[in-house]
């Protein structure tokens, strides 16, 4: 390892984003100051360039935004009100009810959406005026809706997950995909398990009974909309199209949606949808590219196999080994946004774990639910701003509410990652995989 170019490639990226220069930005101009050390000025212009534009020369990659704007036309299309509601239903007669609701709203919508952010603003900023009206405390309210909104970037379809089986060379999407829902699904569960005791200690009401006839409306009101996940993951394991066609297909579905079939969007609106959602994905496009760029700078400095045996020669024991790697990507959350963590991070620790025999679809699952702790985390969690913004509440407010749902999902976390089965077990029954 060049402890020369470790030292500039990591300085410089710290330096930067002190500075407060985008990330994206850091990224690759820490990538590029890395290459100055090994040839020319215009020889590490050149490759940075070609590292950029290679990374993104994947079709993989069309899904991103076509998911993208998919979420987009969902937050318009009135499609979060209509799972809030069926969340009513399910979750109503519960103590704490409205929390309830609000974890599975965020379950539903944000594996519907794929986008954490965009599941903490559409059903927060519908239950938090609710909530605050029942008398609940609005950093509990907050707290509830920033744990659970990242549930959706585990349960598919995940743009984390194609941004992950690029990065691994083709890891198999459809696996990943599946190998979530039940990550996914306990995170929801044990988050519900947590905000169901505070509510019974402070005495939060429970709903009134709904009459067969709401149920009945709530629930056909939803089976459109969670359609989209049947025929995406119907189409995606029964081997009709790929995770990339799967994109298109739902974005034409919630257009039919939101255009024809609810007509809570105009034809006149979606020229500004298709703008926000080309402009968010040159956002993470960017990103990706530069760290595509980076990772390229970290290889010819050796750095992942010398940290792969500097790892291996702390311990050979693979629990320890586990729990270190845990501990470093929770640090790297609380500073850094998934998608770059992800790109960064998994060429360093993915030789590891491979040479402890873990399988690199149970990895993608341990290392995407761990950065759904950091999006939830300060100083820089994505979803911990959008949260706090829609309750209305202050970050400090809200950061000792947090601490219960913090440590159920890093216990959470500890299980999936030493019990691979959690993850493996649908991909196997399901694509003999």
């Amino acid at each position: 390892m060049d402890i020369q170019a470790v030292a500039v490639l990591f300085g410089t990226f710290v330096l930067l984003m002190v500075l407060g220069v985008p990330i994206a930005f850091s990224i690759g101009l820490a990538a590029f100051a890395t290459f100055l050390l090994f040839m020319s000025f215009d020889q590490s212009v050149y490759i940075v360039a070609q590292q950029v534009a290679s990374g993104l020369d994947s079709f993989t990659l069309l899904a991103i935004p076509f998911f993208i704007l998919a979420g987009n036309i969902m937050n318009r299309g009135g499609i979060a009100l209509r799972l809030i509601e069926f969340a009513k239903v399910l979750g109503g007669r519960l103590p704490g009810s409205l929390a309830h609701c609000n974890v599975l709203a965020n379950m539903m919508f944000g594996s519907i959406s794929g986008s954490a952010v965009a599941s903490a603003a559409a059903v927060g900023g519908v239950m938090s005026p609710l909530q605050k009206k029942e008398g609940y405390d609005p950093a509990y309210s907050a707290a509830v809706n920033i744990a659970s909104c990242p549930t959706g970037l585990l349960i598919p379809p995940s743009a984390t997950f194609i941004v992950y089986s690029l990065i691994t060379n083709g890891t198999s999407i459809a696996a990943l995909f599946v190998a979530g829902y039940v990550p996914g699904i306990l995170m929801g569960l044990c988050l519900m398990l947590v905000a169901g005791i505070i509510a019974k200690r402070r005495g939060y009401p429970i709903a009134p009974r709904p009459s067969t006839r709401e149920v009945i409306d709530k629930t056909l009101g939803a089976v459109l909309p969670l359609g989209l996940i049947i025929i995406v993951m119907g189409g995606i394991i029964g081997g009709v199209f790929t995770a990339t066609e799967a994109s298109a297909v739902a974005v034409v579905y919630t257009l039919f949606l939101a255009v024809v079939w609810y007509r809570e969007i105009t034809w006149r609106q979606l020229p500004s949808i298709i703008l926000e959602s080309a402009v968010t994905t040159s956002i993470v496009l960017l990103m990706i590219g530069c760290s595509i760029a980076m990772s390229k700078a970290m290889a010819f400095a050796d750095i992942p196999y010398a940290i792969s045996d500097i790892l291996l020669g702390l311990s050979d024991n693979p629990l320890v080994l586990l729990l270190i790697i845990n501990i470093a990507l929770l640090i790297v959350g609380t500073f850094m946004d998934m998608t770059p963590a992800l790109l960064i991070f998994t060429p360093i620790f993915l030789p590891v774990v491979t040479d402890l025999g873990m399988d690199p679809v149970h990895f993608g699952v341990m290392m995407t639910f761990n950065l759904c702790i950091g999006i939830c985390t300060p100083p820089v969690g994505s979803a911990l701003f959008v949260g706090c913004s829609v309750g209305g509440v202050k970050i400090g407010d809200v950061i000792k509410p947090m601490l219960p749902f913090y440590a159920v999902l890093v216990g959470l976390l500890l299980v999936v990652t030493y019990i691979p089965q959690i993850s493996l077990f649908l991909p196997q029954l399901l694509l003999g995989y």
